[in-house]
């Protein structure tokens, strides 16, 4: 078992003892090779380390720092051996604090990184009669609630104020990847799990809020000022870098944004999730809309102001933002729900907003997930929804490279798809 001396660690009494994968991988349990399970399909642990999908990235999180390109990160940052960096393992590995005989670090994010210490539900989880409220109550973490798994997936692929779980602006500076979510789509590539408790536009509503909220909840925490205020992380990356150059018409990154009222030329918040929360509010939460809309605005504006400024309308955004979470979680999406969510999203009144990368690749997600809903609840039909499908990967080209975004390919690809989304509603 590899030995990896963690400096940061929760209070022992406060997380149970992770037991690893291996408690996990029985071949009565989650390690069958076929998924014929009558409850679960109990070939878990064979999907889990499918190093060939993208069901197979959680296993391979902790190797991944041992590639040349994880150590060069580690290297410019001075943090040492990226494999045994804290800042690293905070999200590379089930960073437990307490650890059973069988948990090896190597496992990269394991069972139990998701699910929770297996400590008090091991033994029980599995026997007759065993009900999630048991399990619940054992300590296992209820992800089939919506808000539950999207803060538990934020955690590593967003950040969170934990130790080794936060992706400063000096890491992306020196390599590492920009943070970027989306609940649905990304939970359905871990097809492991078993059968979905909620939809996927309840999902993808309560992501797109959470995201927004943990955003904001960093920003005014200790997070949001390490070094300078705000840190550089809350920005939009591509807004902003641009080749510098003395020639008469250089490229821009940055463009008028009707969502986003500020001066030209000042940092843009990443409003990603602000864009499409408002296409889900103004269905899903009509009576939080309008106020929602307005604080968003009012936080851009905030944002050119002092610190103080900054924080009071972060404050008032996050409250409204939470709001509209719950109720995403509390109601279920019908059909025609989810045909006006998508409609919304591929209108004019949101795709003039989609100046940015990260705002394109967010919608665009968006869309991918809401028509492949629409299918799954008869309002959209497969043979249609096949034919819109040249449009959605023409969109996705035009993300595909965050230094080559075409905002106007991409909402030209989006007008196609509504377009042909009305022929077929």
């Amino acid at each position: 078992m590899l030995a990896v001396v963690l400096l940061f660690a929760a209070p022992a009494a406060a997380q149970a003892v992770h037991n690893g994968v291996g408690s996990c991988a029985g071949s009565t349990c989650h390690g069958r090779s076929a998924g014929d399970g009558a409850v679960v399909r109990q070939n878990e642990l064979v999907v889990w380390q499918d190093y060939t999908s993208a069901a197979g990235a959680h296993s391979k999180a902790w190797r991944s720092l041992q590639t040349p390109w994880a150590q060069k990160i580690a290297d410019r940052l001075g943090m040492g051996e990226a494999a045994r960096a804290p800042a690293c393992l905070g999200c590379h590995t089930d960073n437990a604090v307490r650890r059973g005989p069988t948990f090896q670090v190597s496992d990269g994010v394991g069972c139990e990184s998701c699910h929770g210490g297996s400590e008090g539900w091991l033994a029980s989880h599995y026997t007759v009669g065993a009900s999630r409220a048991d399990n619940r109550a054992r300590g296992m973490r209820a992800l089939e609630d919506p808000r539950v798994l999207a803060s538990t997936c934020l955690d590593c692929h967003f950040g969170s104020d934990k130790p080794g779980q936060f992706v400063s602006h000096r890491m992306m500076a020196a390599g590492h990847p920009r943070m970027s979510f989306e609940l649905d789509l990304f939970n359905s590539y871990q097809n492991h799990a078993r059968k979905r408790s909620v939809s996927g536009v309840t999902s993808w509503a309560v992501g797109q809020a959470m995201a927004l909220e943990r955003s904001l909840t960093l920003f005014a925490s200790s997070k949001g000022s390490e070094g300078v205020f705000p840190e550089f992380y809350f920005f939009d990356c591509h807004s902003c870098h641009r080749a510098i150059s003395d020639e008469a018409n250089p490229p821009v990154r940055f463009g008028t944004n009707p969502g986003r009222p500020i001066v030209w030329g000042a940092p843009p918040y990443n409003d990603e999730n602000m864009i499409l929360l408002n296409a889900a509010a103004r269905v899903a939460a009509p009576e939080l809309a309008d106020r929602f809309a307005a604080d968003s605005k009012a936080f851009h504006q905030a944002m050119g102001g002092d610190r103080a400024g900054m924080l009071s309308a972060a404050s008032r955004l996050n409250a409204t933002t939470r709001q509209l979470g719950n109720r995403f979680a509390g109601r279920g999406f019908g059909d025609k729900d989810t045909v006006a969510i998508l409609r919304l999203v591929l209108g004019d009144a949101l795709t003039v907003r989609y100046t940015d990368y990260s705002g394109g690749a967010q919608a665009v997600m968006a869309v991918d997930t809401l028509l492949t809903a629409a299918v799954n609840q008869g309002a959209v039909s497969s043979g249609a929804a096949g034919g819109m499908r040249r449009d959605i990967e023409a969109a996705y080209a035009a993300v595909r490279d965050p230094n080559a975004y075409r905002p106007g390919d991409f909402r030209a690809a989006l007008g196609r798809v509504r377009s042909a989304l009305e022929r077929a509603t």
